[in-house]
């Protein structure tokens, strides 16, 4: 019996904070834990003289917020103290620099050796090497896994890059964590909870869900067959975990399942309020990712989700979306995860360098749409965020042009203007142009850079609930 009520009193903790994390740098970064009921816990690190003292309550729970100074490549230890029992433990090789969540469906869950079917590019040249990067990224990961009720721990635990670990990590994700580790010149920490197949609505919590009229009865949800379209529960088992995480910011990487659904903007608005609520960090920076260029049907409807996904990233505090129209090649149309992952993670990255760390010298955001004029036959498009201007002036692809008959016809001429940054589209099917899209349709193939070669985004300038495309 006094073995057992030992064993109990010892301070446990969850596998976030555990050996070979990384924690937020220059913060008050929380830590927790278990030990015995109503005892002072003593935290000490290596890094500091002074303990942190904080008291567990009446379920011998605690968190405690430890100050963390400049990021760092030197490991470190962190100590717990019951002062109650005077038992200790301790967790080593912790890297200081920054912590990043990394979350939303398949695409972002994709790791770095692929998915049956589905290849990542140089993944397994990244995993060969990964051992490298030891230094430079951790990652705990938690597979998809559902819970009708809150949990407190992942599954995973941190790990060291190895070619024996990275194959499961995020491959999204790594690239992002690589390229912004060696720009900082600091550790970098992912926290990656990503579910392939899951909704906005899989992230909410309760009382979210039942605002915008979802059931979140279990009998309810049970009636969902596929598993990885029910709501609430990976909330429950993979978000609920990390509420505690001290984090710098999100990426995401979402929205397949909910092409075609005409809620998506109030629920990914209501999503991201509560994440920032939750993690109690403030409005810190959610970067999203387009939906990945794929054949859904006739009718479109991933180019309405990807326009959502734009107006969001204007209409969210301290949001930005990574286009990734150009990262589909041609026999991929039916393949909703591209093997172009490098791309996205680096473009993540470059945004989250500019946008959160005020390195000024990278690009975050390619040509967006200004406005257009018609002279004769020809559209006259002019776009906004031209840094370094229009990188494409020949062959460009991925132009749309229609008359008043709301028929879009692939444009069969498009030019770079360079004296003005004006792409000029037509084509020979319309004689008097109306309106103009670019990568508007749920596979295309787009070619229109600005610096950095980061792409346009998709627009349209017309607003037709009619349009239809021609067969061409």
């Amino acid at each position: 019996m006094l073995c057992s009520m030992a064993a109990h009193a010892e301070v446990k903790l969850p596998n976030t904070i555990a050996s070979n994390m990384v924690i937020q740098q220059n913060t008050n970064a929380r830590v927790w834990g278990t030990a015995s009921k109503n005892a002072r816990v003593e935290v000490r690190a290596s890094w500091s003289d002074a303990a942190v003292s904080v008291s567990a309550n009446s379920d011998g729970f605690f968190l405690a917020q430890l100050p963390t100074p400049a990021g760092s490549f030197q490991p470190q230890t962190i100590t717990f103290k019951d002062m109650k029992d005077g038992k200790t433990t301790s967790i080593s090789n912790v890297l200081i620099g920054e912590v990043w969540i990394a979350s939303g469906q398949s695409n972002m869950q994709m790791p770095l050796k692929g998915f049956p079917g589905c290849c990542v590019e140089d993944g397994w040249e990244e995993i060969t090497f990964s051992d490298r990067e030891a230094d430079h990224v951790r990652f705990i990961t938690q597979y998809p896994k559902h819970s009708y009720e809150p949990l407190s721990d992942l599954d995973g635990t941190w790990t060291v890059p190895s070619a024996a670990s990275a194959t499961e990590y995020s491959a999204t994700a790594w690239h992002f964590a690589k390229n912004l580790s060696h720009a900082l010149n600091v550790p970098v920490g992912i926290v990656s909870i990503a579910y392939g197949g899951s909704k906005v609505e899989s992230w909410m919590n309760a009382d979210n869900l039942r605002k915008h009229g979802y059931s979140t009865d279990r009998a309810d949800i049970d009636k969902v067959s596929e598993e990885y379209l029910k709501i609430l529960l990976p909330y429950n088992a993979m978000f609920c975990p990390v509420r505690n995480v001290t984090a710098r910011g999100i990426i995401w990487y979402q929205g397949e399942s909910n092409v075609g659904a005409q809620n998506f903007e109030p629920l990914m608005k209501d999503m991201v309020a509560q994440w920032r609520q939750e993690l109690g960090l403030g409005d810190i920076p959610f970067y999203m990712c387009e939906i990945a260029p794929y054949y859904y049907g006739p009718d479109n409807p991933a180019a309405l989700l990807r326009e959502s996904q734009y107006k969001l990233s204007k209409e969210i505090p301290n949001c930005g979306l990574v286009s990734t129209c150009d990262l589909a090649l041609p026999q991929e149309k039916f393949n909703i995860h591209p093997r172009q992952k490098k791309q996205v993670g680096q473009r993540l990255a470059w945004m989250a360098l500019h946008n959160t760390y005020g390195r000024d010298m990278y690009m975050s955001t390619g040509p967006t749409y200004k406005t257009f004029y018609v002279e004769g036959a020809e559209a006259f498009v002019e776009f906004s965020n031209l840094q370094m201007g229009i990188c494409s002036n020949y062959m460009i692809e991925g132009f749309d042009i229609a008359g008043d008959d709301h028929v879009f016809h692939r444009a069969d001429s498009v030019w770079l203007k360079w004296q003005t940054n004006h792409v000029v589209v037509s084509s020979k099917k319309v004689a008097k142009p109306v309106a103009v899209r670019f990568c508007f349709r749920d596979f295309s193939h787009a070619n229109l850079f600005g610096g950095g070669f980061l792409p346009a985004y998709p627009f349209r300038t017309d607003n037709w609930t009619d349009a239809r495309y021609a067969e061409e």
